[in-house]
C-alpha cells in the first residue's frame, strides 16, 4: 500500500541529518507496535525520551529511527549497534511532514474539512459527514468518537491522532477510495501541531467558552491554538461563527490571516459583521420531529434543511455543516434536506418513559444548552446527573456545579473521570456551586448508583439527563482503567425498572 522512501530523502526535506542508510515504509511513534520496515519516532515526552525505548523498537521491526540530537545521544550510549538515524533539531514539530512524505503526501488527494471549537465539533463533524455521504462523497471522519473510513469505523483514543498515525490514516482511505476528510482539529493537537502539515480546504468555528485551561492556562492561550487552524499553513476556506465575541474576534483576525474572499461569517443570534459574506438566519421552524432550518447568505443564496437532534446549539451544528459544505464544493441544490447523523454520546435518546439522554456535555456552556434544550419538552422533573474530570481545570467545577443548581430540578453530583485525584474533592468543588440554588442536590460518588437510582426515582413524565461522558466506555479512577458506559447502566436501570419495551427508544 504505502510507497518506500530513503533516510536520506527524509533528511533533505526535515532539514535533518541522516546517519546510514535505510528504506522505509511506514512511520510510528509508538515502540509497542511497529511494523516491518518501519520508521521509529523517539520524539521527547513529558516524562522520558522515547530514544529510550529505541532498542525494543529496532528488535520489533524498526529499520531506522527518528530523533533529536538528545535522543542521539541516548541511542549512542544505550545501544552497541547503532541504527540508522535520522536526526532532526525539532522531530515532534517535523513527524507529521516526514510522515507526509513515506506515505505519499495522502492529504494532496482528498478534499478536507476541519473544525475546531470548545463545543459541537464531534456533532457538527458527523453532521458534515452525513451531507457529503448523502452528495455521493466517500467519507474518512477522524474525530473523539471513531475514525470512519469509507464506512469502516476504527475507535479513537484521541480526538485528533499524532501525526504519523493521521498520515497512515489518511493513506489508508485514499487507498479505499476516499474522496473527503471531515476531521476534528482540537485545541491540544493544534498547539502541538498534531494535524501539520495538512492544509484544510475548509476549517470552521462552533465557539469558545472556558475548557482546557489546565493545558492553556488562560483563554487567550487557548484562543490563540484555534485561531492556528485559520493560518494559510493550516487552512484555504474558513467558516466561522461569529455569534460569540470570540468568533467575531476570529472572524476579524482570519481576514487577516487568509484571504479575504475566503473567510465566511455564520450568524444565528446576532447580525452577519459588517461587510461580510456567509450567512445568517432566515428563518427557523420547530415541528414535532425535526427542526426546519432556513439561512440566507449575503447574495441571497438560501439554504434549507432540517435537523431532528435537540436544542438550538444543534441548529448551529447543523448550519456550520451545511456552509462547509457548502464553501467546500456542495451546491445548494445538492443539499440534503436532512441532516439527521446517529452521533454516539451527543444528545443521545436511551428511552422515553422516564426520558433518558445520555451527552457529552462536560463543561459549563455545554451543560448549559443540554439542560436548556430539553426543558421546554420536559412535562415533569428534569434531573442532572453529572461530575467533574480529574486533573482537569478545577475551576470550571463549581460554574459546572451552579449551572445544575440554577437549571435542574434534581441534581446528582457524582464521580466522573477522577484519574489520580480524589474523587471526593472533585465532588466537592462541584458541590460547592450546586448548593444554595432551586434545585435538590444530592451527592452519589459511585457512577453506576448514581444512575441507577435517579432512574428509578424517576416518574413518567420526567427527564433524566446523564452528563459528561457521552460516548465514552472507560472510567479511570487511580490508574485504573474500569468499564464504564453511561448508556449502558442506563438500560440496565430501565430494565429493572421495567419499563415497557414500547416505551423505549433505543
Amino acid at each position: 500500500m504505502w510507497t518506500m522512501t530513503e533516510l536520506a530523502r527524509l533528511a533533505e526535506i526535515s532539514g535533518g541529518k541522516s546517519v546510514g542508510g535505510a528504506t522505509i515504509t511506514e512511520v510510528t511513534s509508538d515502540s509497542r507496535a511497529v511494523p516491518a520496515g518501519a520508521l521509529f519516532a523517539a520524539v521527547p515526552g513529558l516524562h522520558v525520551h522515547g530514544a529510550t525505548f529505541a532498542q525494543g523498537a529496532v528488535a520489533s521491526g524498526a529499520v531506522a529511527i527518528a530523533t533529536d540530537a538528545e535522543g542521539e545521544q541516548i541511542i549512542t550510549e544505550q545501544m552497541s549497534t547503532v541504527p540508522p538515524l535520522l536526526v532532526v533539531p525539532d522531530i515532534a514539530a517535523r513527524l507529521g511532514e516526514i510522515a507526509a512524505e513515506v506515505y505519499g503526501n495522502p492529504a494532496q488527494s482528498l478534499t478536507s474539512f476541519a473544525i475546531t471549537g470548545t463545543n459541537g465539533k464531534t456533532t457538527t463533524a458527523f453532521m458534515l459527514d452525513d451531507i457529503l455521504n448523502k452528495v455521493g462523497r466517500t467519507t474518512g471522519l477522524i474525530g473523539t468518537v471513531a475514525v470512519r473510513l469509507a464506512g469502516s469505523e476504527i475507535p479513537a483514543a484521541l480526538t485528533t491522532p499524532m501525526p504519523s498515525d493521521l498520515q497512515r490514516v489518511l493513506a489508508d482511505l485514499v487507498s479505499r477510495g476516499g474522496t473527503d476528510l471531515v476531521m476534528e482539529a482540537s485545541s491540544h493537537a493544534l498547539a502541538q501541531g498534531r494535524t501539520d502539515p495538512v492544509c484544510f480546504s475548509v476549517a470552521g468555528f462552533t465557539n469558545l467558552t472556558q475548557d482546557h485551561l489546565d493545558f492553556h492556562h488562560t483563554l487567550e492561550n487557548y484562543f490563540e491554538a484555534k485561531a492556528s487552524l485559520f493560518t494559510p499553513m493550516r487552512c484555504e476556506k474558513a467558516v466561522i461563527c461569529t455569534d460569540d465575541e470570540w468568533g467575531l474576534r476570529l472572524w476579524h483576525l482570519s481576514r487577516t490571516t487568509l484571504r479575504p474572499e475566503n473567510v465566511y461569517a455564520l450568524a444565528l443570534t446576532s447580525p452577519l459583521p459588517d461587510g461580510a459574506q456567509g450567512w445568517d438566519l432566515a428563518e427557523i421552524e420547530e415541528r414535532p420531529e425535526a427542526t426546519a432550518i432556513d439561512l440566507v447568505s449575503h447574495a441571497g443564496q438560501h439554504l434549507r434543511f432540517s435537523t431532528s437532534l435537540p436544542g438550538k446549539f444543534n441548529v448551529a451544528n447543523a448550519a456550520l455543516a451545511a456552509t462547509m459544505a457548502v464553501v467546500g464544493g456542495v451546491s445548494a441544490a445538492e443539499l440534503p434536506e436532512a441532516v439527521d447523523p446517529k452521533v454516539p454520546g451527543r444528545m443521545e435518546s436511551i428511552s422515553s418513559r422516564p426520558r433518558v439522554i445520555v451527552d457529552f456535555a462536560h463543561n459549563t456552556d455545554a451543560l448549559a444548552k443540554a439542560i436548556t434544550a430539553l426543558r421546554p419538552t420536559t412535562r415533569g422533573r428534569l434531573i442532572v446527573v453529572t461530575g467533574s474530570a480529574g486533573e482537569r481545570d478545577k475551576g470550571k467545577r463549581p460554574a459546572m456545579g451552579a449551572t445544575v443548581g440554577r437549571l435542574a430540578d434534581v441534581g446528582i453530583i457524582t464521580d466522573d473521570d477522577p484519574h489520580d485525584e480524589d474523587p471526593g474533592v472533585i465532588r466537592a468543588g462541584v458541590l460547592s456551586g450546586a448548593k444554595g440554588h432551586s434545585a435538590q442536590i444530592e451527592e452519589i460518588a459511585d457512577r453506576r448508583l448514581a444512575i441507577r437510582e435517579a432512574i428509578l426515582r424517576a416518574h413518567p413524565d420526567d427527564t433524566i439527563l446523564l452528563a459528561g461522558r457521552g460516548h465514552e466506555t472507560i472510567q479511570e479512577v487511580a490508574g485504573q482503567k474500569i468499564e464504564l458506559d453511561d448508556r449502558v447502566e442506563a438500560r440496565r436501570a430501565l430494565a429493572e425498572r421495567d419499563v415497557d419495551p414500547e416505551e423505549k427508544t433505543a
